[in-house]
C-alpha cells in the first residue's frame, strides 16, 4: 500500500521511509504544505501521516481542505504540539488519529494499519474470499492449503485485489498500488509479479481478463 508522508524534517522523514518499507509499504514524501496539497489530491494512497506544523499551508488546514473536496483517505496526524485544543481541533475536522511526537515507528505501523483496516470496512488483519486470504498484519497468503509469507510488492499487488474480489484491476492500476514516485517500473512488472504468485500458490488464485487486467475472483 502506498502512504504519503507530509513530514518536513529530513531525518524523521527518512526514519519514516524506512520503518514503512521494511513492512511493506510505499512511500512517498513532501515537506511542505504546497507540496502537500498537491500530492493529497492524488487518490491513489491508502493513508497520510500529517504534520501540523509544515511552511503554509499548515497541516490543519491541508486537513480541512481535504475533508472539504470530499476526501476520505485516513489522515492521521503526527506532531510535537501536546496541546489538547490542537488534538481536538484536528479531531474534529476530521483525522482519523492523532500520534504525538516522540514516537516508536511499531506505534505508527499499526495505527496505520488500524485506520486503514477501519477505513476498508474490516474488523481485523485478515481479509479475503472463502478461498483467498490475506494477512495484513503477517503478509500471509492463504490459498489452496497452502499459506506462505509475501515478499512486500507482491503483498501489495494481492492486497489490491483481494480488497476488491470480482473487480478488475488494470495495470495502471496495479501499478499504482505497488510503486512510489521515482520508482523505476518495468513494462512487464505486474505480470512478473503475477507469475510469482501463481507459481507459488497456483495460476487460478488470479484471473487474467484479456485486454482488461486481472481479477481475485469473488468466490
Amino acid at each position: 500500500m502506498r502512504i504519503l508522508v507530509v513530514e518536513d524534517d529530513p531525518m524523521l522523514a527518512l526514519g519514516l521511509r524506512r520503518a514503512l518499507t521494511d513492512v511493506g509499504m510505499t512511500v512517498d514524501w513532501v515537506a511542505d504544505g504546497r507540496l502537500a496539497e498537491e500530492a493529497m489530491r492524488d487518490d491513489t494512497h491508502a493513508a497520510v501521516l500529517l504534520d501540523l506544523s509544515l511552511p503554509a499551508p499548515d497541516g490543519l488546514t491541508l486537513l480541512r481542505e481535504a475533508r472539504l473536496r470530499g476526501s476520505d483517505v485516513p489522515i492521521v496526524i503526527i506532531t510535537a504540539r501536546d496541546d489538547l485544543d490542537v488534538r481536538l481541533k484536528g479531531l474534529d475536522l476530521g483525522a482519523d488519529d492523532f500520534v504525538l511526537k516522540p514516537f516508536e515507528p511499531s506505534e505508527i505501523i499499526a495505527r496505520l494499519r488500524a485506520v486503514i483496516r477501519r477505513h476498508a470496512g474490516h474488523a481485523t488483519s485478515k481479509i479475503g474470499t472463502a478461498q483467498v486470504a490475506l494477512d495484513l498484519a503477517t503478509h500471509e497468503l492463504s490459498y489452496a492449503g497452502v499459506t506462505e509469507v509475501l515478499p512486500y510488492r507482491e503483498f501489495a499487488l494481492m492486497r489490491a485485489l483481494v480488497e476488491r474480489p470480482g473487480v478488475i484491476l488494470s495495470r495502471t492500476q496495479l501499478e499504482e498500488k505497488i510503486y512510489g514516485w521515482g520508482d523505476e517500473v518495468e513494462s512487464n512488472a505486474v505480470e512478473v509479479l503475477i507469475f510469482y504468485i501463481r507459481r507459488r500458490f497456483d495460476k487460478n488464485i488470479i484471473r487474467n481478463v484479456r485486454g482488461a487486467g486481472w481479477m481475485v475472483p469473488k468466490s
